[in-house]
């Protein structure tokens, strides 16, 4: 018993290390990426999009897939191999000098991210007892936020050389993590029994009511990856300075290292995980219609930071809420689909946000892309209150 706590205990310790370098090596690359093309170079925010919409697609899309394949063969093999193949996809976007070479580019970064994704995060199920989770994903969170500012500013610097030192700097890291992987994680099994992957993907598309759930959320989804697009453009439109990409993840980590844990052991004691979830994406919602009126850079900041916190109450409570849906026969399967509303939530952010900026740009209407986005919160909102307060012998019970 005692070696089975320590072997959880270590291997908990791993996944901060791993995750550590994980977002740190992302955020080195992709918060620059509509910097350097659309501001840099002038490429049409739509076509950015278009490349990043199909690297979210791919990752997200088929994380189904990559969790059935980790179910079937455990979890080193897909993490190690997506690692290495997400390093040759940030290789090959540091000599990007098209549009096709982008989206190639983005294609095998996603690709990567289907293999690692779906088994580390089932990891975290595998290591952590249902008690202990929430707190868990808070500290989980807390270490991506630092490694996110982290490498955002590192990416931030590198740009001034060249985005062939960007890119590159987050293909050295993801070799690095590869290699950890490899050296340091012993060979899990993520699920109870060793299901094929087709087993695995029926027992997860059988589930409508997590299916529903999942697809719900691509909302949510649409509004977060404008920090990736919308933001980082606006932002240096109004300080005229690079840097104000890394200042905005910065503001990201001081929020999340002071306000992280206390919200979510206030919000674990006093509320439901729906309503937390519903309370923080009201917030997001709030943030994006204010954005719409900013004109300045320190009122832009500001109104960042009430979406930062929407999403930190968000985030915990539904990691907390799909992993307790998880059947323990297909883990990883149950983790991969968790990012089907991420694959395409994500991938209509990037095209639908990229257009609007091209629109409003054109027609001179700048507060166009927060007014849409805002509309889709509200709605996603609307959908999600419905499924996670289900009327029940003439109530409304959370769930």
């Amino acid at each position: 018993m005692a070696r089975m706590a320590r072997a959880r205990r270590l291997g908990r310790y791993f996944i901060f290390f791993d995750t550590a370098l994980v977002v740190f090596g992302f955020f080195t690359v992709f918060p620059l990426i509509s910097l350097h093309f659309v501001d840099q170079l002038g490429w049409a925010a739509t076509a950015v999009g278009l490349a990043l919409a199909v690297r979210q697609l791919l990752q997200q899309g088929l994380g189904l897939l990559g969790g059935s394949l980790a179910d079937r063969y455990g979890a080193r093999p897909l993490i190690v191999g997506g690692m290495l193949l997400r390093a040759a996809g940030f290789a090959a976007m540091a000599e990007a000098d098209s549009t096709a070479m982008l989206v190639f580019s983005c294609v095998l970064s996603g690709l990567g991210g289907t293999l690692f994704d779906p088994p580390r995060s089932a990891l975290v199920i595998k290591l952590t007892r249902p008690v202990e989770r929430n707190r868990f994903y808070t500290l989980l969170m807390m270490v991506e936020s630092a490694a996110a500012v982290a490498g955002a500013m590192i990416g931030s610097w590198l740009l001034h050389f060249d985005f062939w030192w960007v890119g590159m700097g987050g293909c050295a890291v993801f070799v690095l993590a590869a290699a950890a992987n490899l050296w340091l994680l012993p060979a899990y099994r993520v699920a109870t029994r060793r299901a094929s992957p087709l087993a695995s993907i029926r027992i997860v598309l059988a589930d409508k009511t997590y299916m529903r759930l999942v697809l719900t959320l691509s909302g949510y989804y649409a509004l977060g990856v404008q920090i990736m697009l919308l933001v980082p453009v606006v932002l240096k439109q109004l300080s005229g300075s690079n840097q104000a990409v890394g200042w905005m993840y910065a503001l990201e980590t001081v929020l999340s290292l002071t306000l992280l844990y206390p919200l979510a052991r206030l919000g674990e004691r006093h509320a439901s995980n729906a309503s937390r979830i519903l309370c923080g994406i009201g917030l997001m919602c709030l943030s994006l219609l204010l954005m719409s009126q900013v004109r300045s850079t320190l009122p832009a900041f500001v109104i960042l930071a009430l979406f930062y916190i929407g999403s930190l109450i968000t985030e915990p409570a539904r990691e907390t809420l799909l992993a307790s849906m998880a059947a323990a026969e297909a883990r990883a399967g149950y983790t991969g689909t968790s990012r089907l509303g991420l694959a395409l939530g994500g991938a209509a952010g990037y095209l639908g946000g990229g257009w609007l900026l091209d629109i409003s740009r054109a027609s001179g209407s700048p507060a166009l892309p927060w007014l849409v986005l805002t509309a889709v919160g509200i709605a996603t909102m609307l959908a999600l209150y419905r499924q996670l307060y289900p009327r029940r012998l003439g109530g409304w019970l959370p769930v």
